[in-house]
């Protein structure tokens, strides 16, 4: 590997944890507290009815800076999405932002650290590698559907596969789309919200997980489907 592709590499590594390490000396994570948003929720209405097409802008990035660099908040950002945008329009720009947030999180994962994982567990991940190259839009989306599996950590995982982009965004953007909508959905009561916990209940995650797994049915159905006797030549 050449000098100038691993000074590139360093120079993203360094920008993105100086970027995390700013939001946690800054202390940034309190605007992001369901207690400020809620104290703040009339003026941020009032300024979202007066500069619509600023807010939704900055809303989607706010949301893609957050979801890139791993960090907390985007629960209470999607609730604020139902609340300044209503539950539709609110779920579309989540999913922009997140989505946009989590390619470029993958695009990381994988330009930074793909290389160096290969060379170092190249055998012990090839079964990784050759699932997700295989099958790689459902395996995705089933982690995406569940709540189990940290976002951020699907969003790495995946850059270190061979799963190609195109699949990735698109099982992404489908696999946050029911998580987003009830959170979005929740967040028009935002100012009677005690807690996240509020919205995360049992019956969601167990609903929510039920349909992740209902995307590795085609996986299933096509290992154990039975095969087709080839045809018989005539005696």
């Amino acid at each position: 590997m050449t000098a100038r592709r691993w000074g590139g590499r360093w120079a993203v590594l360094i920008l993105v944890l100086a970027a995390i390490g700013t939001f946690y000396a800054l202390d940034l994570g309190r605007f992001f507290s369901l207690d400020t948003i809620q104290a703040r929720r009339a003026a941020l209405l009032q300024w979202t009815q007066a500069h619509y097409a600023g807010a939704v802008a900055s809303f989607i990035a706010i949301y893609a800076v957050q979801t890139a660099l791993s960090l907390p908040g985007a629960t209470v950002l999607t609730l604020v999405g139902g609340f300044l945008f209503n539950p539709v329009w609110g779920t579309l720009y989540v999913n922009i932002g997140a989505t946009t947030g989590a390619t470029a999180a993958f695009w990381v994962a994988r330009y930074v650290l793909r290389d160096a994982v290969e060379r170092r567990f190249g055998e012990r991940i090839k079964p990784l590698q050759d699932g997700f190259a295989r099958n790689g839009f459902s395996y995705l989306l089933t982690l995406r559907l569940i709540p189990l599996f940290p976002f951020f950590m699907v969003n790495l995982v995946a850059g270190l596969t061979r799963l190609r982009t195109g699949p990735y965004v698109l099982a992404t953007a489908i696999g946050i789309l029911p998580a987003s909508f009830i959170y979005c959905n929740a967040g028009q009561e935002l100012g009677t919200l005690d807690s996240l916990a509020d919205v995360a209940s049992p019956r969601v995650a167990l609903a929510l997980t039920l349909l992740g797994l209902l995307a590795l049915v085609p996986i299933a159905y096509r290992r154990w489907k039975p095969s087709r006797p080839g045809p018989t030549s005539p005696s």
